[in-house]
């Protein structure tokens, strides 16, 4: 086998407010891999965004990829591969997704299974626990779903007409440590107000009404009220929403990304807004990706130079 692939998998946001769990959107930031065969398995990194990852078999993108291919009952050939990313690690544009997809990818490639969009949308959601972080990185644009035990079920929302601007704090927060903030149960009477919120912000973005998708993401029961007081980023959005041209806005994943939701061309205008008010963290406009991951493979001297 002397075949080299080219991995591209797209960042996501998660959860849009009280879509927990269940929606997400694939956004314009990548990971990125080279592969091609090797004797043994090595992973190299070639961006800021990825120092201190595993250079081996704990690497998480090795770890899906031996998973997928103990699924299929096939050896895992091993690889070497180059990553490159301008996703920031912990800041909930779903880094652990893509590489849980990348991983899926490069056992497809390795081992020839030839895998559908459905078959690696239905085992990255499985390994997740739930598909909004995952599904968007495979199909693009915005993916609603659920896992309910070993089933997968997905509605592909088209490609959101808006725009989107990040802020992007400097500091990292884990998906298990902003968990921890949130409740282990809800009663029933708030369980159904909680999710009569969720219900509206999905009809909301299937109608493409994202100035009512932007209230029921301030009107949140799932998370916005645990995970608000700890993220001063957060706060001061909510303290802008009045004053600014925007739908709304909300954590993006876990956190501590903040996404504005915006009419389309005014994204331009409310970045430079809003990095007056956050003098101190990065602010960027972000789009959303309408393809999804791809594979293609590369001429072996274009795949050496690399």
């Amino acid at each position: 086998m002397n075949q080299q692939w080219k991995i591209r998998v797209p960042a996501s946001t998660a959860n849009l407010g009280p879509g927990f769990d269940s929606i997400g959107m694939a956004l314009n930031r990548y990971l990125t891999l080279y592969a091609e065969p090797a004797d043994e398995w090595v992973f190299e990194a070639d961006s800021p965004h990825l120092e201190g990852i595993p250079s081996g078999k704990e690497n998480l993108i090795y770890i899906i990829a031996e998973w997928i291919a103990e699924k299929y009952d096939v050896a895992l050939p091993a690889a070497r591969v180059k990553m490159e990313s301008d996703i920031p690690l912990s800041r909930g544009f779903g880094s652990s997704a893509t590489a849980i997809v990348a991983g899926i990818e490069l056992a497809d490639v390795l081992c020839d299974l030839q895998l559908t969009r459905e078959d690696k949308a239905h085992w990255s959601s499985l390994y997740e626990g739930h598909p909004d972080n995952v599904v968007p990185s495979i199909y693009g644009g915005l993916v609603i779903g659920s896992q309910y035990e070993e089933d997968t079920y997905l509605v592909h929302a088209g490609v959101p007409d808006i725009d989107l601007v990040a802020v992007i704090p400097s500091y990292e927060l884990s998906t298990k440590e902003s968990r921890d903030t949130l409740p282990e149960g809800f009663s029933y009477k708030a369980a159904v107000n909680a999710s009569s919120a969720a219900n509206v912000l999905t009809a909301a973005i299937m109608q493409n009404n994202w100035e009512l998708a932007g209230k029921m993401m301030k009107n949140d029961l799932f998370h916005r009220p645990y995970r608000l007081p700890s993220i001063p980023e957060w706060q001061r959005a909510e303290t802008l929403l009045e004053e600014l041209p925007v739908y709304g806005a909300t954590l993006s994943g876990a956190g501590p990304i903040i996404l504005f939701f915006i009419p389309k061309g005014k994204g331009k205008e409310v970045l430079l807004q809003l990095r007056s008010h956050y003098q101190e963290q990065a602010v960027e406009q972000v789009e959303v990706d309408a393809g999804g991951s791809f594979v293609e493979a590369i001429p072996c001297r274009e795949a050496v130079r690399r």
